[in-house]
């Protein structure tokens, strides 16, 4: 796998990116271009997968990110898709199902555990998100109190509320 990447909606600056071949994109404007043509091209498609550059994308958005899985033209599309659902899946379940901006710079321990555990040096290690959580065995609700914002603790207050009103 040649690099892997996620992108915010609202700028194209990226949250995380990892380039693991030095030679495909050399300096920092070359990687800013690339992910510039990227979010260019697919922020506005309804698919989930692109070819760009020679290169297989596969990707998908949540509220206000984008998350990428990007490897060579010789790459498995169907193996690409499996890492990309296994970071969403697992991200998905570390942030309680709210997968957005926010809520994923107040985790971002926990997303690079899981992004860890998922590729390593351009190696997939795991494409099974419970293996990957039971690896990582990182809970968002283990965050103490003293480490929480207010807001996440009204947040937190809020859910337990509605769902004692829903029981």
């Amino acid at each position: 796998m040649r690099c892997r990447m996620w992108l915010s909606t609202c700028e194209v600056n990226g949250l995380d990116n990892k380039y693991y071949d030095p030679e495909l994109y050399p300096t920092m404007k070359d990687q800013k271009n690339f992910e510039s043509n990227v979010f260019s091209k697919t922020h506005k498609a309804d698919n989930e997968i692109a070819f760009l550059e020679g290169m297989t994308i596969v990707y998908k958005s949540s509220i206000d990110l984008f998350f990428y899985v990007v490897g060579s033209a010789q790459e498995n599309e169907l193996m690409l898709m499996s890492v990309l659902n296994c970071l969403f899946d697992s991200l998905s379940h570390i942030l309680r199902k709210n997968v957005e901006r926010r809520c994923l710079l107040d985790n971002m321990e926990g997303v690079f555990l899981v992004v860890d555990e998922i590729i390593d040096g351009g190696v997939i290690l795991e494409s099974d998100p419970q293996q990957v959580l039971q690896k990582v065995n990182y809970r968002a609700d283990d965050n103490p109190l003293t480490e929480q914002s207010v807001a996440q603790v009204l947040q937190s207050a809020k859910e337990q509320i509605k769902w004692s009103i829903l029981k």
